[in-house]
């Protein structure tokens, strides 16, 4: 069993990012981060766009070369699923015998993708967007033929893979089982805005229906049945439905958290000594009016990260970063800053029908969060009146010719 000051479970943008900071903060301990992955720390986004598309090598997407790591001192075991974790000696296991004593745990897991229950699941064929594996596999399929592909699921992930897959010029039907897409993220004027997009390209999208069995021709799927009694034949099926918080080692540790494990605003967890972040943390967010949420971003991974790094560091740090997000989809790209989780309001600023526009939402006068669309002019001048949480005129600010930077006060 080796020792170590810090051990960070999960390779991921907040795993490598939590290792980078220590480091940038001049941390001299020892550190090891953990992986259930068998590749070095790389980009999760580009996957289901530029890689997917074979536009980008995997080398490029690596967050850091090989050579960085060493070049500071940290450590990485691959291949090592961590399941166990024994809070008061200080010792985290993995499934293969491995154990690593560590000072401090930042459990930086991630999650796995939520898949089908339904009848058929399990067939070769159906796949979950997460990894690399995942992507090879879906790649490889396209190679040997398969033409007719069902994405399950209308958020980004699902999108994003239904865009790339008509640029290949794939047939492509989209079912999603709430009434539109994007539906727990934006507003009615970007998920139409969306869906009109999406069936322009070609997408055949299904909105309001389930997923009632997925139907197999041998062991290999070929079809989908819909809850309305819709057949749809498929020589593969993407699932892209969410994701199931990996922390259980950390839950039975004594870790406490009904969404994922719950954390305070230096990131630390009800055990002394564990930390978690990133898409499995659940916080109290100020900028969803103090919900408390699990944000699967980039941003909030890498800078919870941050934080911890901070903390680990003995520095006053504190996460209260505002949440932003994007997509790129055929030649449209979708900015976001902010939760629109807690707003009175929304308003539209520039022309749908030009595919260059905002939707702005605003509590209280306050705008709260923004979509925009092929405009990061208002994405980048909107995040500094989130911040300021300024009261807008709300006439001015559904004049797309009156510059966000121009809002102030009443």
């Amino acid at each position: 069993m080796r020792m170590y000051d810090v051990v960070i479970v999960g390779s991921g943008h907040g795993g490598a990012q939590a290792a980078i900071s220590l480091r940038q903060f001049g941390f001299e301990g020892s550190i090891l981060m953990v992986s259930r992955d068998t590749e070095l720390p790389y980009e999760r986004p580009p996957l289901s766009k530029e890689y997917l598309a074979g536009e980008k090598p995997f080398e490029r997407l690596l967050i850091r070369p090989a050579e960085f790591w060493n070049s500071k001192n940290i450590e990485i075991e691959l291949d090592c699923d961590m399941v166990s974790i024994d809070a008061e000696s200080h010792v985290a296991s993995s499934a293969d015998g491995r154990q690593f004593a560590y000072g401090s745990l930042v459990w930086a897991a991630g999650g796995e993708p939520r898949m089908l229950s339904c009848p058929g699941a399990d067939l070769q064929g159906v796949h979950g967007v997460r990894s690399r594996a995942d992507v090879d596999h879906i790649a490889a399929s396209l190679r040997s033929g398969a033409n007719r592909i069902v994405v399950i699921g209308g958020g980004y992930i699902g999108l994003e893979a239904a865009a790339v897959l008509r640029k290949m010029r794939r047939e492509v039907v989209l079912v999603e089982a709430l009434p539109r897409v994007l539906s727990r993220v934006a507003g009615e004027t970007i998920s139409h805005f969306v869906q009109s997009m999406h069936k322009g390209q070609g997408v055949d999208l299904r909105l309001g229906v389930g997923v009632k069995r997925l139907v197999g021709d041998g062991s290999n799927v070929s079809g989908v049945e819909l809850t309305d009694g819709t057949h749809i034949p498929a020589d593969m099926v993407i699932v892209g439905i969410g994701i199931i918080p990996s922390v259980e080692p950390v839950k039975r540790a004594g870790v406490s958290g009904e969404n994922g494990v719950d954390v305070d605003e230096q990131c630390k967890t009800s055990v002394a000594d564990i930390y978690a972040i990133g898409d499995c943390a659940c916080h109290t967010n100020a900028w969803a009016g103090g919900a408390h949420l699990r944000v699967e971003s980039v941003q909030n991974a890498s800078d919870m990260a941050t934080t911890v790094a901070k903390v680990l560091c003995g520095q006053d740090a504190a996460y209260d970063a505002i949440p932003w997000f994007w997509s790129n989809q055929y030649d449209c790209r979708m900015q976001t800053a902010g939760l629109s989780v807690d707003y009175d309001q929304t308003v539209v600023r520039g022309l749908v029908a030009e595919a260059k526009f905002s939707l702005v939402y605003c509590k209280d006068g306050r705008i709260s969060a923004i979509d925009c669309i092929n405009n990061t002019k208002d994405y980048v001048q909107a995040r500094k009146l989130i911040e300021t949480r300024k009261v807008v005129d709300s006439v001015r600010l559904a004049d797309a010719s009156v510059p966000l930077k121009a809002l102030g006060d009443l």
